[in-house]
């Protein structure tokens, strides 16, 4: 990347920059993120969400950066939590862009205007980061991470609607101040969904969400994320996200062929396997043969329904968000105001 001429576009952009940084148990690394964080960079946010170590009173006694401001939460709301309150705090004092950034070190500052600038050149609402573009890279990731990523990578991609993106636990993202704004606040997972629950939320506005490439990162940090114990519930999560997000595109929002096709596909299916299954049971029992029209029927149904749920699956990848949203939201505000 050119930094000159994207210090230009910064400058002429006239965006405000803020971070925020949600602090719970990073006494070792948090100064170190901080005093990393560029100059370009007009806010910091670390928001102390109750940590047991008083990652807040260290950050407010030993930096000096004038930049920082500690926000605490008096009972631990997850980092979801923390990330919504800096949300708000850098939204209600002007910040236009808002880049997430873990306070343990694994998410390098100097990447941040990869995440910036393609939602300061509009061509993004959200960044956010994808550890597995570099086959060689990931191989730092331990196995069992690696794993439960690509599985949580399939299923988010079916219940956010973002087919094109991949990594969805990966929290280093960026967002425009006008999107922040229209979040459902009070309906955001607060703990470790946050992230693929906000992919989610986005998609339910048609925000256009980029992948940035970057390395996987590990070093001593402790990671309070333990895949084997979040799968069973993410799925269900992921499951509840996928029928809201088919209802609210599909049923309610619009109606298209894909509205057709998805019903097309549950009536063939469902009922080819009753039809046929009964009919099994019946001959399996009787120790009569099924007749040719018995087995075809329910044949022809199943296969069908296949088809049009291909075809609804094919529509559903091909109408991901590709226009940005937010310089048509910022006009909008901009007229209520006057």
């Amino acid at each position: 990347m050119n930094m000159g001429n994207f210090t230009m576009e910064s400058l002429e952009s006239g965006d405000v920059i803020a971070v925020v940084i949600p602090c719970y148990k990073v006494r070792r690394h948090v100064l170190q993120v901080i005093d990393a964080i560029d100059d370009r960079v007009s806010l910091v946010y670390c928001v102390d969400d109750a940590c047991p170590d008083g990652s807040g009173d260290l950050i407010a006694r030993e930096c000096n950066d004038p930049r920082v401001t500690v926000v605490r939460h008096a009972v631990n709301q997850g980092v979801g939590g923390a990330m919504l309150t800096g949300y708000q705090r850098a939204v209600a004092d002007g910040a236009t862009i808002v880049v997430k950034l873990d306070g343990d070190g694994q998410m390098d500052p100097a990447l941040l205007y990869q995440f910036v600038r393609p939602i300061m050149l509009g061509e993004a609402d959200y960044t956010k980061g994808n550890r597995f573009w570099d086959l060689g890279e990931i191989r730092q990731m331990p196995m069992l991470r690696r794993i439960g990523n690509l599985g949580l990578s399939f299923m988010s991609k079916a219940s956010t609607g973002y087919w094109d993106v991949f990594d969805p636990t990966n929290g280093y993202t960026a967002i425009h101040a006008r999107i922040i704004e229209r979040l459902p606040v009070n309906s955001i997972s607060r703990r470790y969904f946050f992230e693929t629950d906000m992919l989610f939320r986005l998609n339910t506005m048609r925000a256009v969400v980029v992948d940035i490439p970057m390395d996987a990162r590990y070093g001593d940090e402790e990671s309070s994320l333990k895949i084997s114990q979040v799968v069973g519930e993410f799925s269900v999560k992921h499951a509840k996200n996928f029928f809201k997000r088919i209802v609210y595109r599909y049923y309610l929002r619009d109606l298209s062929v894909a509205s057709l096709e998805l019903v097309a596909a549950l009536v063939l299916l469902s009922g080819g396997l009753a039809y046929g299954g009964v009919h099994w049971w019946i001959s399996s029992r009787s120790g009569v043969a099924a007749s040719t029209g018995t087995v075809v029927l329910p044949a022809l149904a199943i296969i069908s329904g296949l088809q049009f749920l291909l075809a609804f699956l094919g529509y559903d990848i091909q109408t991901v968000p590709k226009r940005p949203i937010h310089r048509s939201l910022s006009r909008l505000s901009a007229v209520s105001r006057t």
